[in-house]
């Protein structure tokens, strides 16, 4: 049997912790993935607009296995600063790298775009994201909110507020997946002319509402895009488990999660979305075998966290700016 974790969080996963940081005048944040130790890491990237560091280094055939943290940011290009401000504590942690006496943090990163919400951008010279990575870590904890947090803070998903998400899955057998999302999408997660979700079929114990299966007067709107914010967009994560991976099994698992955003979001991986979702392996418990089977398995828990995640996100968000939260949209449930 499989059933969300205790927190229905990605800290569900032994070995993993988050931290989150936000600046309330400039409308944005981020969110630090942390793994207790150095972890497998993989990665997909499936939006026409990524902007990302580090992901290279993620691939099969490159030499660094493993990641000491995943940094999601808003900031768009300035984001990617976050990146820095984290390796920079992880590094004062003497986490990292180890060579020739030097600690070198590997921290991959992916940032979406809140940069035309109404917060302040008028930053000057120095943008807030390098001290906001260096918090999120210092912020790590087996536990955190969800909706207007880390790197959701300042996220739009469409026509409402977005933000930060997480589920967890575990099984009877020890597996345990989970994934954390930034939802800030040019496509609806919800379904055209209700307060339903296009994650309804997954979801655990009323965890985004409760609503299920919407009741259509007519036939749904084939209309994929209702948003204004073109150009504006971008959903990344992480997901997380605790079983073995190697690089390239943990790609794999990403390339299946993706899988989530669009039993999500609609419409998905568009020419103005940068989707992108991080894989790590805390390595605490061994590949089953068949070994593609158990692969399988795994991906298949990861998308469905994935897609449970982003509806968490925004059924949590509160409103800001010019934005409504969910509640504010539909009458709370």
């Amino acid at each position: 049997m499989i059933k969300p974790g205790n927190k229905n969080l990605i800290t569900d996963v032994e070995g993993i912790q988050v931290g989150n940081a936000h600046d309330a005048e400039v409308f944005t944040g981020v969110t630090a993935v942390i793994p207790e130790r150095s972890a497998v890491g993989g990665v997909d990237v499936r939006g026409g607009g990524p902007g990302t560091r580090e992901t290279e280094v993620l691939r099969p055939d490159c030499l660094v296995d493993r990641v000491d943290g995943i940094v999601l940011s808003g900031g768009s290009v300035f984001g990617l600063e976050s990146a820095a401000g984290a390796t920079s504590a992880l590094h004062h942690m003497k986490r990292g790298y180890q060579l020739k006496n030097l600690t070198i943090p590997i921290v991959p990163s992916a940032v979406l775009f809140d940069l035309a919400n109404d917060g302040n951008k008028d930053w000057g010279d120095i943008p807030p994201y390098r001290d906001l990575g260096r918090q999120a870590v210092e912020n790590i904890s087996d536990t955190f909110e969800l909706g207007n947090i880390g790197a959701g803070y300042g996220a739009a998903a469409g026509t409402i507020k977005g933000g930060l998400g997480s589920a967890s899955a575990v099984s009877d057998d020890g597996v345990q997946v989970g994934a954390v999302i930034a939802v800030n999408p040019v496509g609806s997660v919800l379904i055209p002319g209700t307060p339903n979700f296009w994650a309804w079929p997954l979801e655990q114990n009323g965890e985004f509402g409760g609503l299920g299966a919407p009741d259509l007067a007519e036939d749904i709107s084939l209309e994929a895009i209702s948003s204004g914010r073109l150009m504006e967009n971008t959903t990344i994560g992480v997901v997380a488990t605790n079983v073995t991976l190697n690089k390239a099994q943990a790609q794999r698992v990403a390339i299946m999660a993706q899988d989530g955003y669009a039993r999500a979001i609609r419409p998905v991986h568009t020419p103005m979305d940068g989707d992108t979702i991080f894989t790590l392996s805390t390595e605490r418990k061994s590949l089953d075998i068949p070994e593609p089977l158990a692969l399988a398995r795994i991906g298949a828990i990861a998308a469905d966290c994935v897609a449970r995640a982003v509806a968490r996100a925004v059924y949590n968000a509160e409103s800001l700016g010019n934005l409504p939260g969910y509640h504010a949209k539909f009458k709370k449930t």
